[in-house]
């Protein structure tokens, strides 16, 4: 069995029963890294400092492999461009994140008679957005709302 110290450093090919008296003699433990291998890991350690690392080792895992949210940013057919550059803003700081957004702009009343609006305004925003966004499909009408979700280049 080849054992690897506290410090990380090589003990060399031993014996189990070896192993074992060495890792007595330093007050920790034996454990077996990788039973599979020819021949078999085993390293001297203070378990409880070894569960403590593989389970710090995993939440943060766990917190860098979290799946990306779809998030909503809705426009009116009326908005001012001061509001759209605060949107547009906030939409690439999403996209930075690593989300993807759906962007919905909603028809108020009378606005239904005027689709084309619409289509403009979404043009306005894929202009805007070109160096950093991707549109993932063409905007569907659902309703009141036209979207389309985009992702980050």
């Amino acid at each position: 069995m080849r054992v690897i110290g506290e410090s990380g450093e090589q003990l060399g090919i031993l014996s189990r029963a070896d192993a074992l008296k060495a890792a007595e003699e330093a007050g920790l433990d034996l454990v077996e890294i990788s039973p599979n291998a020819d021949p078999p890991v085993a390293k001297i350690v203070d378990w409880g400092k070894f569960q403590y690392q593989k389970m710090k080792e995993a939440q943060k895992n766990r917190r860098s492999n979290k799946a990306s949210e779809l998030k909503q940013m809705r426009f009116g057919l009326k908005i001012g461009q001061g509001d759209l550059d605060i949107k547009l803003r906030k939409v690439r700081e999403f996209l930075a994140e690593g989300h993807k957004v759906r962007i919905q702009i909603f028809y108020r009343g009378r606005e239904m008679a005027h689709k084309e609006l619409g289509n403009v305004m979404m043009e306005r925003i894929r202009e805007l957005l070109e160096e950093t966004a991707v549109f993932e499909h063409t905007p569907q009408m659902a309703g009141r709302n036209l979207s389309v979700v985009i992702r980050s280049k």
